[in-house]
């Protein structure tokens, strides 16, 4: 078996706020030790499971985080930006499925510090159904077939993916007071969760479906003032629906909407307005 997993930063086990997740605050470097441990306790419980192959993708922000000095040396890192596709770069037919690892929930959602791609999003569509990256993410996991066999985060992210798809496991590391508060396992605790509901996702992947997506999706973006929708709007092909805030793509698959919600909300942090 050849697994994929993503791994972001915000749902890993005791991070609260933007003192953990960004490079330039106090807080970040203990955050990559323990982001880098929680991605370990999967890959560990994945290869005891008799996966062949794990390949390992960092997704948070400048996709640098992981110590991959510090990973299972058995897996295959893909780190840094500018990725074309971003937090399911490298995914594609030949993987049996995918773990996605320290996620949160999307922006319009409660959850320890919910977003969806920029915190200038409120919300994103693909046709009419609300989704985050987690969701996104599924989606063209999907459309190469592969089930998104675990989802790892706080208990809104379980929460979500539990809507999106069907029989998912989930492990919960931390549950959310409020968006920069939590109740928090330990990292030991959730070390011992994460590599049990790993193997108890693998074992039960035939009951996984892969989110299937839609063949002309229609990708919708709310963005939070309308000069931001303006910068997205500079993308060819895209339009402002009037009176709102949110910017329409047609595309032709999930990747083309995949990039360009890339290209929409790069655009957006342009803005002066944010």
């Amino acid at each position: 078996m050849k697994l994929y997993i993503s791994v972001d930063m915000e749902g890993i086990t005791g991070l609260v706020d933007q003192t953990h997740v960004d490079s330039t605050r106090h807080n970040y470097e203990r955050s990559r030790v323990i982001m880098t441990e929680e991605a370990n306790h999967v890959i560990t419980s994945a290869f005891d499971q008799g996966c062949k192959e794990v390949i390992v993708n960092d997704s948070h922000s400048k996709m640098n985080n992981l110590l991959i000095e510090n990973l299972h040396p058995e897996t295959q890192l893909i780190t840094g930006d500018v990725k074309p596709f971003s937090m399911v770069q490298g995914l594609d037919e030949s993987f049996n499925g995918a773990v996605f690892v320290g996620y949160h929930a999307r922006a319009s959602m409660k959850g320890v510090m919910s977003h969806s791609m920029i915190f200038g999003v409120r919300n994103m569509y693909i046709n009419d159904v609300a989704v985050g990256e987690l969701g996104f993410n599924a989606y063209v996991a999907g459309y190469y077939g592969v089930p998104v066999l675990m989802v790892a985060g706080d208990d809104q992210a379980a929460l979500e993916a539990e809507e999106l798809i069907p029989n998912v496991t989930t492990a919960v590391v931390k549950e959310t007071i409020s968006r920069s508060a939590a109740k928090s396992l330990t990292p030991a605790k959730a070390g011992q969760l994460l590599q049990e509901q790993t193997a108890l996702a693998l074992q039960n992947q035939g009951r996984v479906k892969p989110l299937t997506p839609p063949e002309r999706p229609l990708l919708g973006i709310e963005f939070a003032n309308y000069g931001q929708a303006e910068w997205a709007n500079l993308m060819p092909g895209t339009e402002i629906l009037p009176r709102t805030t949110i910017v329409q793509y047609q595309a032709k698959n999930i990747l083309e909407a995949y990039q360009a919600m890339l290209v929409m909300t790069e655009l957006a942090m342009g803005t002066k307005f944010c």
